[in-house]
Protein backbone atom coordinates (compact mmCIF):
# COMPACT_ATOMS: atom_id res chain seq x y z
CA UNK A 1 0.00 0.00 0.00
CA UNK A 2 2.73 2.53 0.64
CA UNK A 3 4.76 1.54 -2.30
CA UNK A 4 1.36 2.30 -4.48
CA UNK A 5 1.51 6.18 -2.57
CA UNK A 6 5.43 6.75 -3.65
CA UNK A 7 4.40 5.75 -7.40
CA UNK A 8 1.39 8.68 -7.04
CA UNK A 9 3.39 10.58 -5.51
CA UNK A 10 5.72 10.74 -8.40
CA UNK A 11 4.27 10.49 -11.04
CA UNK A 12 2.14 13.75 -9.32
CA UNK A 13 6.41 15.26 -9.19
CA UNK A 14 6.89 13.64 -12.89
CA UNK A 15 3.75 15.84 -14.05
CA UNK A 16 4.64 19.03 -12.36
CA UNK A 17 8.13 19.16 -13.23
CA UNK A 18 7.38 18.65 -17.19
CA UNK A 19 9.85 19.77 -19.49
CA UNK A 20 7.81 22.75 -19.85
CA UNK A 21 7.99 23.57 -16.58
CA UNK A 22 11.74 23.06 -16.49
CA UNK A 23 12.11 25.15 -19.38
CA UNK A 24 10.01 27.97 -17.76
CA UNK A 25 12.14 27.83 -14.54
CA UNK A 26 15.49 27.79 -16.26
CA UNK A 27 14.30 31.00 -18.69
CA UNK A 28 13.13 33.05 -14.86
CA UNK A 29 16.84 31.78 -13.96
CA UNK A 30 18.83 33.61 -16.29
CA UNK A 31 16.74 36.20 -17.70
CA UNK A 32 15.02 37.18 -14.64
CA UNK A 33 17.70 39.04 -11.98
CA UNK A 34 19.30 40.85 -15.10
CA UNK A 35 15.44 42.32 -16.32
CA UNK A 36 15.25 43.69 -12.38
CA UNK A 37 18.71 44.82 -11.77
CA UNK A 38 18.09 47.09 -15.33
CA UNK A 39 14.60 48.18 -13.98
CA UNK A 40 16.02 49.15 -10.24
CA UNK A 41 18.99 51.50 -12.35
CA UNK A 42 16.42 53.00 -14.46
CA UNK A 43 14.39 53.73 -12.01
CA UNK A 44 17.19 55.70 -10.21
CA UNK A 45 17.55 57.35 -13.34
CA UNK A 46 14.08 58.46 -13.42
CA UNK A 47 14.48 59.73 -10.20
CA UNK A 48 17.75 62.32 -10.83
CA UNK A 49 15.69 63.42 -13.77
CA UNK A 50 12.95 64.39 -11.58
CA UNK A 51 15.29 66.24 -9.21
CA UNK A 52 17.25 67.69 -11.67
CA UNK A 53 14.45 69.16 -13.60
CA UNK A 54 12.77 70.82 -9.87
CA UNK A 55 15.79 71.94 -9.19
CA UNK A 56 16.65 73.62 -12.88
CA UNK A 57 12.95 74.92 -12.63
CA UNK A 58 13.59 76.26 -8.64
CA UNK A 59 16.16 78.35 -10.02
CA UNK A 60 14.08 79.64 -13.05
CA UNK A 61 11.37 80.16 -10.25
CA UNK A 62 13.31 82.59 -8.38
CA UNK A 63 14.87 84.13 -10.94
CA UNK A 64 11.05 84.61 -12.38
CA UNK A 65 9.68 85.73 -8.92
CA UNK A 66 12.99 88.14 -9.03
CA UNK A 67 11.37 89.54 -12.51
CA UNK A 68 7.79 90.14 -10.89
CA UNK A 69 9.56 91.86 -7.81
CA UNK A 70 10.90 94.23 -10.12
CA UNK A 71 7.89 94.95 -12.27
CA UNK A 72 6.41 95.69 -8.82
CA UNK A 73 8.95 97.45 -7.51
CA UNK A 74 8.88 99.97 -10.43
CA UNK A 75 5.09 100.43 -10.20
CA UNK A 76 5.61 101.20 -6.55
CA UNK A 77 8.39 103.91 -7.65
CA UNK A 78 6.14 105.33 -10.52
CA UNK A 79 3.29 105.48 -8.41
CA UNK A 80 5.56 107.82 -5.49
CA UNK A 81 6.97 109.54 -8.03
CA UNK A 82 2.94 110.61 -9.46
CA UNK A 83 2.49 111.19 -5.64
CA UNK A 84 5.05 113.80 -5.27
CA UNK A 85 4.03 115.68 -8.77
CA UNK A 86 0.44 115.51 -7.28
CA UNK A 87 1.44 116.71 -3.94
CA UNK A 88 3.22 119.39 -5.37
CA UNK A 89 0.94 120.09 -8.25
CA UNK A 90 -2.12 120.18 -6.38
CA UNK A 91 -0.76 122.89 -4.19
CA UNK A 92 -0.55 125.38 -7.66
CA UNK A 93 -4.03 124.04 -9.04
CA UNK A 94 -3.41 122.06 -12.04
CA UNK A 95 -2.48 118.69 -11.01
CA UNK A 96 -4.10 116.79 -13.04
CA UNK A 97 -2.94 118.23 -16.24
CA UNK A 98 0.91 117.91 -15.03
CA UNK A 99 0.68 114.49 -13.87
CA UNK A 100 -0.79 113.60 -17.40
CA UNK A 101 1.87 115.29 -18.80
CA UNK A 102 5.10 114.26 -16.20
CA UNK A 103 4.00 110.43 -16.70
CA UNK A 104 3.70 108.61 -20.05
CA UNK A 105 1.71 105.93 -19.65
CA UNK A 106 3.15 104.36 -23.31
CA UNK A 107 6.22 104.54 -22.14
CA UNK A 108 5.64 101.78 -19.36
CA UNK A 109 4.35 98.80 -20.71
CA UNK A 110 3.19 96.83 -17.21
CA UNK A 111 0.92 99.88 -16.30
CA UNK A 112 -2.41 100.08 -18.03
CA UNK A 113 -3.57 103.47 -16.77
CA UNK A 114 -3.02 105.81 -13.63
CA UNK A 115 -5.53 107.52 -11.69
CA UNK A 116 -5.82 110.10 -8.60
CA UNK A 117 -8.62 108.48 -5.68
CA UNK A 118 -9.94 111.34 -3.81
CA UNK A 119 -10.61 110.74 0.04
CA UNK A 120 -14.25 109.73 -0.64
CA UNK A 121 -13.02 107.43 -3.20
CA UNK A 122 -13.85 108.57 -6.39
CA UNK A 123 -11.19 109.17 -9.42
CA UNK A 124 -10.64 113.19 -9.47
CA UNK A 125 -7.74 112.63 -12.43
CA UNK A 126 -6.55 109.78 -14.63
CA UNK A 127 -4.61 108.77 -17.32
CA UNK A 128 -7.54 107.49 -19.11
CA UNK A 129 -10.37 110.89 -18.84
CA UNK A 130 -13.27 108.06 -18.68
CA UNK A 131 -12.41 107.08 -15.71
CA UNK A 132 -12.85 110.35 -14.25
CA UNK A 133 -15.86 110.15 -11.47
CA UNK A 134 -15.61 106.42 -11.09
CA UNK A 135 -16.07 105.38 -7.59
CA UNK A 136 -13.88 102.95 -6.11
CA UNK A 137 -14.57 103.81 -2.08
CA UNK A 138 -15.57 99.72 -1.56
CA UNK A 139 -12.09 98.67 -3.29
CA UNK A 140 -10.02 97.01 -0.61
CA UNK A 141 -7.16 97.90 -2.12
CA UNK A 142 -7.92 101.68 -1.58
CA UNK A 143 -9.12 100.91 1.96
CA UNK A 144 -5.68 99.35 2.93
CA UNK A 145 -3.87 102.17 1.05
CA UNK A 146 -5.19 104.76 3.24
CA UNK A 147 -5.08 102.75 6.57
CA UNK A 148 -1.73 101.47 6.56
CA UNK A 149 -0.14 104.64 4.77
CA UNK A 150 1.96 102.31 2.67
CA UNK A 151 2.25 100.54 -0.67
CA UNK A 152 -0.82 98.25 -1.15
CA UNK A 153 -1.26 95.39 -3.72
CA UNK A 154 -4.67 93.97 -4.81
CA UNK A 155 -5.81 90.27 -6.22
CA UNK A 156 -6.83 89.26 -9.36
CA UNK A 157 -10.02 91.42 -10.29
CA UNK A 158 -12.35 93.19 -13.17
CA UNK A 159 -11.61 96.83 -13.95
CA UNK A 160 -15.22 98.64 -13.57
CA UNK A 161 -13.85 100.83 -15.94
CA UNK A 162 -12.59 98.51 -18.54
CA UNK A 163 -14.33 95.04 -17.66
CA UNK A 164 -10.42 93.44 -18.33
CA UNK A 165 -8.91 91.59 -15.77
CA UNK A 166 -6.09 93.50 -13.55
CA UNK A 167 -4.12 93.72 -10.28
CA UNK A 168 -4.28 97.26 -9.05
CA UNK A 169 -1.42 98.70 -7.16
CA UNK A 170 -2.35 101.81 -4.84
CA UNK A 171 -0.05 103.96 -3.15
CA UNK A 172 -1.29 106.79 -0.96
CA UNK A 173 -0.20 110.43 -1.26
CA UNK A 174 -0.24 111.20 2.65
CA UNK A 175 3.03 108.98 2.16
CA UNK A 176 4.73 111.86 1.09
CA UNK A 177 2.64 114.69 1.86
CA UNK A 178 0.55 114.17 5.53
CA UNK A 179 -1.65 116.65 4.71
CA UNK A 180 -3.39 114.90 1.25
CA UNK A 181 -5.96 112.13 1.81
CA UNK A 182 -5.52 111.32 -2.21
CA UNK A 183 -4.05 107.66 -3.18
CA UNK A 184 -2.49 107.13 -6.43
CA UNK A 185 -3.97 104.34 -8.60
CA UNK A 186 -1.94 102.17 -10.95
CA UNK A 187 -3.94 98.90 -12.84
CA UNK A 188 -0.84 96.50 -13.24
CA UNK A 189 -1.13 94.98 -17.71
CA UNK A 190 -0.86 90.85 -16.78
CA UNK A 191 -0.14 90.46 -20.09
CA UNK A 192 3.62 92.03 -19.51
CA UNK A 193 3.74 90.13 -16.40
CA UNK A 194 3.41 86.98 -18.91
CA UNK A 195 5.71 88.10 -20.98
CA UNK A 196 8.28 87.79 -17.97
CA UNK A 197 7.05 84.00 -17.57
CA UNK A 198 8.00 83.05 -21.01
CA UNK A 199 10.78 81.28 -20.59
CA UNK A 200 8.71 78.71 -17.83
CA UNK A 201 6.71 77.40 -20.83
CA UNK A 202 6.84 74.94 -23.88
CA UNK A 203 8.02 72.13 -22.06
CA UNK A 204 5.52 68.60 -21.82
CA UNK A 205 5.10 68.42 -17.70
CA UNK A 206 6.11 71.95 -16.72
CA UNK A 207 3.36 74.38 -15.29
CA UNK A 208 4.17 77.83 -14.52
CA UNK A 209 1.41 80.26 -12.63
CA UNK A 210 1.41 83.50 -11.16
CA UNK A 211 -1.40 83.27 -8.31
CA UNK A 212 -2.58 85.84 -5.91
CA UNK A 213 -3.72 84.84 -2.22
CA UNK A 214 -6.95 83.55 -2.94
CA UNK A 215 -5.42 81.16 -5.77
CA UNK A 216 -6.36 82.79 -9.22
CA UNK A 217 -4.01 82.73 -11.62
CA UNK A 218 -2.79 86.21 -12.63
CA UNK A 219 -0.25 85.51 -15.26
CA UNK A 220 1.29 82.21 -17.04
CA UNK A 221 2.89 81.18 -19.89
CA UNK A 222 1.93 81.45 -23.62
CA UNK A 223 0.83 78.30 -24.01
CA UNK A 224 -1.77 78.51 -20.94
CA UNK A 225 -2.95 81.98 -21.08
CA UNK A 226 -6.71 80.43 -21.15
CA UNK A 227 -5.54 79.88 -17.28
CA UNK A 228 -5.49 83.48 -16.63
CA UNK A 229 -8.20 84.82 -14.66
CA UNK A 230 -9.68 81.31 -13.30
CA UNK A 231 -8.84 79.37 -9.95
CA UNK A 232 -6.06 77.31 -9.90
CA UNK A 233 -7.04 73.87 -11.01
CA UNK A 234 -5.46 71.73 -8.83
CA UNK A 235 -6.88 72.55 -5.26
CA UNK A 236 -4.60 69.94 -3.34
CA UNK A 237 -1.84 71.68 -4.37
CA UNK A 238 -3.20 74.99 -3.62
CA UNK A 239 -3.87 74.06 0.35
CA UNK A 240 -0.22 71.67 0.33
CA UNK A 241 1.27 75.51 -0.31
CA UNK A 242 -0.68 77.43 1.90
CA UNK A 243 0.22 74.40 4.78
CA UNK A 244 3.84 74.73 3.61
CA UNK A 245 4.09 78.93 4.10
CA UNK A 246 2.29 78.47 7.74
CA UNK A 247 4.98 75.99 8.61
CA UNK A 248 7.94 77.66 7.35
CA UNK A 249 9.50 81.49 7.50
CA UNK A 250 10.88 82.64 4.15
CA UNK A 251 9.60 83.55 0.60
CA UNK A 252 10.55 80.20 -1.15
CA UNK A 253 9.34 76.35 -0.99
CA UNK A 254 9.03 73.01 -2.29
CA UNK A 255 5.72 70.07 -1.92
CA UNK A 256 5.53 67.05 -3.39
CA UNK A 257 1.70 66.44 -4.30
CA UNK A 258 -0.53 63.99 -5.63
CA UNK A 259 -2.87 65.34 -7.94
CA UNK A 260 -6.60 63.95 -8.34
CA UNK A 261 -5.39 61.59 -11.94
CA UNK A 262 -2.78 59.83 -9.42
CA UNK A 263 0.11 61.63 -10.75
CA UNK A 264 3.07 62.69 -8.39
CA UNK A 265 4.03 66.32 -8.94
CA UNK A 266 6.72 68.12 -7.23
CA UNK A 267 6.40 71.81 -6.30
CA UNK A 268 8.60 74.81 -6.23
CA UNK A 269 6.94 77.99 -5.51
CA UNK A 270 8.12 81.56 -4.54
CA UNK A 271 6.46 84.81 -2.90
CA UNK A 272 6.69 88.06 -4.76
CA UNK A 273 7.42 90.64 -2.43
CA UNK A 274 5.16 93.52 -1.25
CA UNK A 275 2.28 91.37 -2.95
CA UNK A 276 0.57 88.28 -1.58
CA UNK A 277 1.19 86.67 -4.87
CA UNK A 278 3.22 83.49 -5.75
CA UNK A 279 5.12 82.01 -8.51
CA UNK A 280 4.49 78.45 -8.84
CA UNK A 281 6.30 76.13 -10.46
CA UNK A 282 4.58 72.24 -10.93
CA UNK A 283 6.61 69.76 -12.12
CA UNK A 284 4.73 66.36 -13.54
CA UNK A 285 7.08 63.45 -12.61
CA UNK A 286 5.28 60.80 -14.57
CA UNK A 287 5.61 63.63 -17.61
CA UNK A 288 9.33 64.22 -17.19
CA UNK A 289 10.04 61.16 -16.70
CA UNK A 290 8.13 59.60 -19.90
CA UNK A 291 11.27 58.36 -21.26
CA UNK A 292 12.33 56.26 -18.61
CA UNK A 293 9.29 55.06 -17.58
CA UNK A 294 8.66 53.65 -21.16
CA UNK A 295 12.30 52.07 -20.65
CA UNK A 296 11.14 50.59 -17.23
CA UNK A 297 7.72 49.37 -19.16
CA UNK A 298 9.46 47.90 -21.91
CA UNK A 299 12.23 45.56 -19.70
CA UNK A 300 9.23 44.73 -17.76
CA UNK A 301 7.70 43.69 -21.27
CA UNK A 302 10.72 41.69 -22.21
CA UNK A 303 10.89 39.79 -19.04
CA UNK A 304 7.38 39.02 -19.79
CA UNK A 305 7.93 38.22 -23.37
CA UNK A 306 10.32 36.01 -22.92
CA UNK A 307 8.49 33.93 -20.35
CA UNK A 308 5.76 33.44 -22.87
CA UNK A 309 7.75 32.82 -25.72
CA UNK A 310 8.91 29.42 -23.54
CA UNK A 311 5.74 28.52 -22.72
CA UNK A 312 4.57 28.93 -25.83
CA UNK A 313 7.40 26.96 -27.65
CA UNK A 314 6.11 24.26 -25.11
CA UNK A 315 2.00 24.47 -25.25
CA UNK A 316 1.78 24.82 -29.13
CA UNK A 317 2.18 21.15 -30.07
CA UNK A 318 -1.11 20.46 -27.83
CA UNK A 319 -3.08 23.50 -29.13
CA UNK A 320 -2.32 22.95 -33.03
CA UNK A 321 -3.13 19.27 -32.21
CA UNK A 322 -6.25 19.52 -29.87
CA UNK A 323 -7.15 22.85 -28.62
CA UNK A 324 -7.45 25.06 -31.72
CA UNK A 325 -9.64 22.07 -33.68
CA UNK A 326 -12.16 22.14 -30.97
CA UNK A 327 -12.30 25.85 -30.57
CA UNK A 328 -13.16 26.08 -34.19
CA UNK A 329 -15.71 23.27 -34.03
CA UNK A 330 -17.22 25.43 -31.22
CA UNK A 331 -16.97 28.65 -33.01
CA UNK A 332 -18.67 27.52 -35.92
CA UNK A 333 -21.30 25.78 -33.42
CA UNK A 334 -21.87 29.30 -31.51
CA UNK A 335 -23.09 30.97 -34.90
CA UNK A 336 -25.09 28.56 -35.92
CA UNK A 337 -26.94 28.90 -32.69
CA UNK A 338 -27.16 32.62 -32.66
CA UNK A 339 -28.91 32.04 -36.38
CA UNK A 340 -26.38 32.24 -39.02
CA UNK A 341 -27.40 29.74 -40.81
CA UNK A 342 -24.07 29.47 -43.33
CA UNK A 343 -22.10 28.49 -40.39
CA UNK A 344 -19.93 25.69 -41.27
CA UNK A 345 -17.13 23.87 -39.92
CA UNK A 346 -13.79 24.65 -41.72
CA UNK A 347 -12.03 20.97 -42.80
CA UNK A 348 -8.79 22.99 -44.43
CA UNK A 349 -5.88 22.66 -41.59
CA UNK A 350 -8.21 20.38 -39.47
CA UNK A 351 -6.36 17.21 -38.30
CA UNK A 352 -7.37 13.95 -39.98
CA UNK A 353 -8.76 12.90 -36.76
CA UNK A 354 -11.12 15.97 -36.82
CA UNK A 355 -12.11 15.87 -40.39
CA UNK A 356 -15.11 13.34 -40.22
CA UNK A 357 -16.66 15.01 -37.04
CA UNK A 358 -16.50 18.37 -38.97
CA UNK A 359 -18.02 16.43 -42.40
CA UNK A 360 -21.15 15.20 -39.83
CA UNK A 361 -21.69 18.98 -38.32
CA UNK A 362 -21.82 20.19 -41.81
CA UNK A 363 -24.56 17.91 -42.86
CA UNK A 364 -26.60 18.32 -39.50
CA UNK A 365 -26.10 22.32 -40.10
CA UNK A 366 -27.06 22.25 -43.82
CA UNK A 367 -30.38 20.09 -42.77
CA UNK A 368 -31.28 22.45 -40.05
CA UNK A 369 -30.99 25.66 -42.17
CA UNK A 370 -33.02 24.48 -44.36
CA UNK A 371 -35.72 23.46 -41.97
CA UNK A 372 -35.54 27.15 -40.65
CA UNK A 373 -35.74 28.33 -44.05
CA UNK A 374 -39.23 27.10 -44.54
CA UNK A 375 -40.64 27.79 -40.93
CA UNK A 376 -39.81 31.17 -41.66
CA UNK A 377 -41.51 31.22 -45.44
CA UNK A 378 -44.49 29.35 -43.51
CA UNK A 379 -44.39 31.81 -40.81
CA UNK A 380 -44.42 34.59 -43.73
CA UNK A 381 -47.67 33.44 -44.86
CA UNK A 382 -49.30 33.10 -42.26
CA UNK A 383 -48.25 36.39 -41.18
CA UNK A 384 -49.76 37.51 -44.04
CA UNK A 385 -53.19 35.54 -43.84
CA UNK A 386 -53.95 36.81 -40.59
CA UNK A 387 -53.49 40.35 -41.77
CA UNK A 388 -55.63 40.47 -44.89
CA UNK A 389 -59.25 40.81 -45.23
CA UNK A 390 -60.61 37.97 -47.35
CA UNK A 391 -63.63 39.79 -48.58
CA UNK A 392 -62.58 43.21 -49.59
CA UNK A 393 -58.38 42.06 -50.32
CA UNK A 394 -57.65 44.72 -47.95
CA UNK A 395 -55.65 44.84 -44.56
CA UNK A 396 -57.83 44.24 -42.16
CA UNK A 397 -57.42 46.07 -38.64
CA UNK A 398 -54.87 43.56 -37.07
CA UNK A 399 -52.82 44.99 -40.05
CA UNK A 400 -53.86 48.34 -40.13
CA UNK A 401 -52.82 48.65 -36.70
CA UNK A 402 -49.22 47.93 -37.17
CA UNK A 403 -49.23 49.69 -40.23
CA UNK A 404 -50.22 52.58 -38.31
CA UNK A 405 -47.76 52.47 -35.56
CA UNK A 406 -44.69 52.09 -38.31
CA UNK A 407 -46.04 55.36 -40.24
CA UNK A 408 -47.27 57.54 -36.96
CA UNK A 409 -43.13 56.76 -35.93
CA UNK A 410 -41.98 57.34 -39.17
CA UNK A 411 -43.93 60.79 -38.80
CA UNK A 412 -42.72 61.24 -35.57
CA UNK A 413 -38.93 60.79 -36.20
CA UNK A 414 -39.31 63.16 -39.62
CA UNK A 415 -41.43 65.78 -38.29
CA UNK A 416 -43.97 65.15 -41.45
CA UNK A 417 -47.88 65.02 -40.46
CA UNK A 418 -49.86 61.66 -40.97
CA UNK A 419 -53.69 61.86 -41.93
CA UNK A 420 -56.26 59.23 -42.00
CA UNK A 421 -59.61 58.76 -43.37
CA UNK A 422 -62.38 56.50 -41.48
CA UNK A 423 -64.77 55.22 -44.09
CA UNK A 424 -68.20 54.68 -43.38
CA UNK A 425 -71.24 52.92 -45.29
CA UNK A 426 -74.16 55.04 -44.49
CA UNK A 427 -77.33 52.74 -43.40
CA UNK A 428 -75.37 49.47 -44.20
CA UNK A 429 -77.82 47.24 -42.25
CA UNK A 430 -80.43 48.43 -44.12
CA UNK A 431 -78.86 47.55 -47.25
CA UNK A 432 -78.21 43.93 -45.90
CA UNK A 433 -81.82 43.42 -44.69
CA UNK A 434 -83.25 44.76 -48.25
CA UNK A 435 -81.18 43.20 -50.43
CA UNK A 436 -79.64 40.35 -48.74
CA UNK A 437 -75.89 39.73 -46.96
CA UNK A 438 -74.42 38.09 -50.39
CA UNK A 439 -75.33 41.45 -52.36
CA UNK A 440 -74.21 43.05 -48.74
CA UNK A 441 -70.60 41.27 -49.18
CA UNK A 442 -70.68 42.69 -52.78
CA UNK A 443 -71.19 46.13 -52.12
CA UNK A 444 -68.21 45.77 -49.52
CA UNK A 445 -66.14 44.50 -52.01
CA UNK A 446 -66.38 46.90 -54.76
CA UNK A 447 -65.75 49.69 -51.63
CA UNK A 448 -62.26 47.71 -51.31
CA UNK A 449 -61.47 47.87 -55.09
CA UNK A 450 -62.36 51.78 -54.95
CA UNK A 451 -59.88 52.31 -51.78
CA UNK A 452 -57.40 50.02 -53.04
CA UNK A 453 -56.85 51.95 -55.95
CA UNK A 454 -56.82 55.35 -54.51
CA UNK A 455 -54.30 54.10 -51.93
CA UNK A 456 -51.86 53.20 -54.92
CA UNK A 457 -52.63 56.68 -56.38
CA UNK A 458 -52.16 58.35 -52.99
CA UNK A 459 -49.17 56.63 -51.52
CA UNK A 460 -51.76 55.08 -48.88
CA UNK A 461 -52.84 52.16 -47.28
CA UNK A 462 -56.57 51.29 -47.25
CA UNK A 463 -57.97 48.56 -44.46
CA UNK A 464 -61.15 47.14 -43.66
CA UNK A 465 -61.29 48.38 -39.52
CA UNK A 466 -64.36 46.17 -39.07
CA UNK A 467 -68.28 45.78 -40.93
CA UNK A 468 -69.10 48.24 -42.87
CA UNK A 469 -66.18 50.58 -41.66
CA UNK A 470 -62.66 51.27 -43.30
CA UNK A 471 -60.32 53.29 -43.76
CA UNK A 472 -57.02 54.98 -45.26
CA UNK A 473 -53.95 55.88 -44.06
CA UNK A 474 -52.04 59.09 -45.97
CA UNK A 475 -48.01 59.67 -45.44
CA UNK A 476 -47.04 63.31 -45.45
CA UNK A 477 -50.23 65.06 -46.29
CA UNK A 478 -51.77 67.69 -44.83
CA UNK A 479 -55.63 68.50 -43.88
CA UNK A 480 -56.31 70.46 -47.25
CA UNK A 481 -54.61 67.32 -49.11
CA UNK A 482 -56.53 64.89 -47.08
CA UNK A 483 -59.78 66.36 -47.14
CA UNK A 484 -59.52 66.62 -50.95
CA UNK A 485 -58.51 62.51 -50.72
CA UNK A 486 -62.16 62.08 -48.77
CA UNK A 487 -64.12 63.76 -51.81
CA UNK A 488 -62.20 61.22 -54.38
CA UNK A 489 -63.60 58.12 -51.99
CA UNK A 490 -66.94 59.94 -51.45
CA UNK A 491 -67.14 60.68 -55.03
CA UNK A 492 -65.80 57.58 -56.10
CA UNK A 493 -68.88 55.62 -54.44
CA UNK A 494 -71.25 57.92 -55.38
CA UNK A 495 -70.17 56.82 -59.27
CA UNK A 496 -70.80 53.10 -58.53
CA UNK A 497 -74.37 54.19 -58.42
CA UNK A 498 -75.46 51.24 -56.09
CA UNK A 499 -79.00 51.39 -55.61
CA UNK A 500 -79.87 51.32 -52.01
CA UNK A 501 -83.96 52.12 -51.76
CA UNK A 502 -84.20 52.72 -48.32
CA UNK A 503 -81.62 54.94 -48.28
CA UNK A 504 -82.59 59.10 -48.29
CA UNK A 505 -80.01 59.05 -51.25
CA UNK A 506 -81.60 56.44 -53.07
CA UNK A 507 -77.85 54.67 -53.75
CA UNK A 508 -74.80 53.22 -51.74
CA UNK A 509 -72.93 56.42 -50.25
CA UNK A 510 -70.14 56.88 -47.76
CA UNK A 511 -69.47 59.42 -44.68
CA UNK A 512 -65.85 59.94 -44.09
CA UNK A 513 -64.11 61.72 -41.31
CA UNK A 514 -60.49 63.23 -41.51
CA UNK A 515 -58.26 63.44 -38.93
CA UNK A 516 -54.14 65.00 -39.60
CA UNK A 517 -51.84 65.25 -36.71
CA UNK A 518 -48.10 65.78 -36.99
CA UNK A 519 -47.02 63.02 -34.16
CA UNK A 520 -45.35 64.23 -30.89
CA UNK A 521 -43.16 62.15 -28.07
CA UNK A 522 -45.88 61.63 -25.66
CA UNK A 523 -48.26 61.14 -28.40
CA UNK A 524 -50.26 58.05 -28.98
CA UNK A 525 -51.51 56.80 -31.96
CA UNK A 526 -54.87 55.66 -30.80
CA UNK A 527 -55.02 59.96 -30.75
CA UNK A 528 -55.49 60.27 -34.62
CA UNK A 529 -57.80 57.26 -34.88
CA UNK A 530 -60.03 58.81 -32.22
CA UNK A 531 -59.98 62.01 -33.99
CA UNK A 532 -61.15 60.46 -37.80
CA UNK A 533 -64.24 58.44 -35.72
CA UNK A 534 -65.01 61.78 -34.18
CA UNK A 535 -64.85 63.78 -37.61
CA UNK A 536 -66.96 60.52 -39.22
CA UNK A 537 -69.39 61.10 -36.20
CA UNK A 538 -69.79 64.81 -37.57
CA UNK A 539 -70.35 63.62 -40.75
CA UNK A 540 -72.97 61.20 -40.09
CA UNK A 541 -74.52 63.95 -37.91
CA UNK A 542 -74.61 66.21 -40.90
CA UNK A 543 -76.61 64.03 -42.77
CA UNK A 544 -73.93 61.47 -44.18
CA UNK A 545 -72.91 61.25 -47.55
CA UNK A 546 -69.99 63.95 -46.25
CA UNK A 547 -66.30 64.68 -45.80
CA UNK A 548 -65.73 66.14 -42.62
CA UNK A 549 -62.17 66.81 -40.71
CA UNK A 550 -61.63 67.21 -37.13
CA UNK A 551 -57.55 67.94 -36.21
CA UNK A 552 -56.10 67.38 -33.02
CA UNK A 553 -55.20 70.54 -31.01
CA UNK A 554 -53.20 71.31 -28.15
CA UNK A 555 -54.55 73.10 -24.98
CA UNK A 556 -53.06 74.32 -21.87
CA UNK A 557 -51.31 71.69 -19.85
CA UNK A 558 -49.61 69.74 -22.63
CA UNK A 559 -53.58 67.65 -23.35
CA UNK A 560 -54.88 67.43 -26.87
CA UNK A 561 -58.46 68.50 -27.65
CA UNK A 562 -60.38 67.45 -30.97
CA UNK A 563 -61.25 70.72 -32.75
CA UNK A 564 -63.31 70.84 -36.45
Amino acid sequence: MSRISVNRKKVKLKALLGIRARLVLLALMLVAPLMLDRIRSLETTRAKQVATTLSEFSQLAQHSADAQREVIASVQAVLKSAAYIHASAAKLGRGCDIMRASLQISNLPWIRTLSVVGSDGRIQCSTKPDFVGLDLSDRSYFKDARQSRAFVVSDYLFSRASRQPIIVAAYPVSAVDGGDDAVMVGAINLDWMSQIMAGLGGRPGISAVLIDSEGTVLATSSDQASMIGGPMENRALWSAIAAKEAKADGNTGSVSVTAPDGTRHAVSFARVGSTGSRLVISVDESKIASATNRDIRTAYLQLAFVCLFVLLGALVAAERIIVQPITMMAAAAQRFGRGDWSARATRSGLPAEFVPLARAFNAMAAKLAERERELIATNDRLTVIASLDMLSGLANRRGFQSRLDFEWLKARQSGHELALLMIDVDHFKLFNDTYGHPEGDSCLARLGEILSGIAHDTMGFAARYGGEEFCLLLPDLNAAMALRVGEMVRAAVTDLAMPHATSPHQQITVSIGVACATPTENQPATDLIEAADAALYAAKHRGRNAVVEHGLVKVAGGGLSLAS
